[in-house]
């Protein structure tokens, strides 16, 4: 299981208030939903977002709220996974249970740059900035997790 895209780079306390407004909360369209993802805090995310993509932020992606809308429009928009250097643990776990990949690395959080071309090996754990030609290691999922990504979620896992 692997990942690669174009980078879009965030800062830190990235909310899901930003990550998906909540004007566009009276939809349950996976669809609709990401078609306003990032739009306050970038709104050219949408026009520019490709499949594959990855977001790369700072610290504490995915504060706020607790509502699971926020992962699934990041997913939907076709981003493959989000890189950070925390997320807020209500976020973490929403994102598991669709199946949203997300990993933790301080160092590649800081030092990836918009728009950089990044390959990521969920296996291992292993962040490769192809732009730069730097790696680096987050701490990759222990197998039930992996299993959960694999499988598109919590609820597809245990139905499998």
């Amino acid at each position: 299981m692997d990942a690669h895209g174009k980078v879009h780079k965030y800062g830190d306390n990235v909310d899901t208030d930003v990550i998906i407004p909540a004007r566009y909360l009276n939809t349950a369209s996976h669809k609709e939903l990401a078609a306003h993802c990032m739009e306050d805090i970038d709104p050219d995310f949408v026009k520019t977002v490709k499949p594959g993509d990855i977001i790369v932020a700072d610290k504490n992606f995915g504060c706020g709220s607790s509502r699971e809308h926020a992962p699934i429009a990041i997913q939907a928009s076709g981003v493959s996974c989000v890189i950070a250097s925390t997320f807020a643990r209500i976020f973490y776990r929403n994102s598991i249970n669709i199946g949203l990949p997300i990993l933790e690395c301080g160092e590649a959080a800081r030092e990836i740059r918009d728009e950089d071309e990044v390959r990521v090996d969920f296996d291992t754990g292993k962040i490769e900035d192809v732009t730069t030609g730097k790696t680096y290691r987050a701490q990759p999922f222990p197998p039930f997790i992996q299993n959960i990504i694999r499988k598109g979620g919590l609820l597809n896992s245990i139905r499998k």
